[in-house]
């Protein structure tokens, strides 16, 4: 590669991270804009809802039960080499509600369903279904973009709360049956170490992770080019974006949650 295609392949790279940039915030401005549009479309917003939630209902479960079982055999022998088997249901509780959960639940939901939404709203692009629901005089935004948005910030978070729940459940029977552990002692550790605080921060992160995985998801979709190939692109390129959102934005919002919510931490 001799340099001036290198720096035509530099220079692509800067001009779509800008158009990217650029239209992302166009999207969300308009998206906030149409939610002072009346009335909303509570409908498509509910079919929305629950197609995500039950559709990655038993998705979710799997995982939570099996994330919660890897970490408490994790930490449980990690942990039985210095004698601290008993701080396992503290740790793990702790790491399922604050991290683990919500960062886990909205990389299966980005994968899933920002992949799903893509895909659709890409289809409707390339077969010109965006241009007719314009000429209807109708705003895409109002039809499109703030159902879906509206749909994961409901969803989301409910998934990751039964994703803590069978979590837990899932480290309980584990440091019963291989550090026998009782499940009363693993409840009251629970009770003990567990805070509103930390299930709330949980929450929150999961709406901060909706809004990218729909926002991104409904970006690219409408910015399909290509035809039936761009379709696939927009599939690939929506799972991968939303989800090193995702990872960022975690990182920032728990120093965020540490500084103001746990400062004794």
């Amino acid at each position: 590669m001799n340099d001036t295609q290198l720096s035509q392949r530099i220079g692509f790279r800067v001009l779509s991270a800008t158009r990217f940039a650029g239209g992302f915030g166009r999207l969300v401005a308009q998206t906030f804009s149409g939610f002072l549009e009346y009335p909303l479309p509570w409908r498509l917003i509910f079919q929305q809802a629950y197609s995500i939630g039950v559709e990655s209902l038993l998705l979710v479960l799997i995982t939570g039960v099996a994330t919660g079982s890897v970490m408490a055999l994790q930490f449980g022998y990690g942990l039985e080499r210095f004698g601290g088997t008993l701080y396992v249901p503290k740790i793990t509780s702790l790491s399922i509600l604050r991290e683990m959960g919500p960062v886990f639940t909205s990389l299966l939901v980005a994968g899933r369903i920002g992949s799903g939404m893509a895909s659709e709203i890409a289809s409707m692009k390339v077969t010109q279904q965006i241009d007719a629901i314009r000429a209807l005089g109708t705003s895409p935004i109002q039809r499109i973009v703030i159902p879906r948005l509206l749909a994961c910030v409901i969803a989301l978070p409910i998934l990751t709360l039964l994703a803590d729940y069978v979590g837990l459940i899932g480290a309980m029977l584990v440091v019963k049956l291989e550090f026998n552990i009782s499940y009363s002692f693993f409840y009251a550790k629970i009770l003990e170490t567990l805070t509103l605080a930390d299930l709330f921060t949980g929450m929150a992160k999961t709406i901060v992770f909706a809004f990218f995985i729909a926002i991104s998801a409904c970006w690219k979709g409408l910015n399909t080019e290509g035809g039936t190939q761009g379709v696939g692109r927009t599939t690939t390129w929506v799972v991968v974006t939303s989800s090193i959102f995702i990872m960022i934005a975690d990182f920032f919002l728990t120093k965020f949650f540490i500084i103001t919510v746990f400062p004794k931490y």
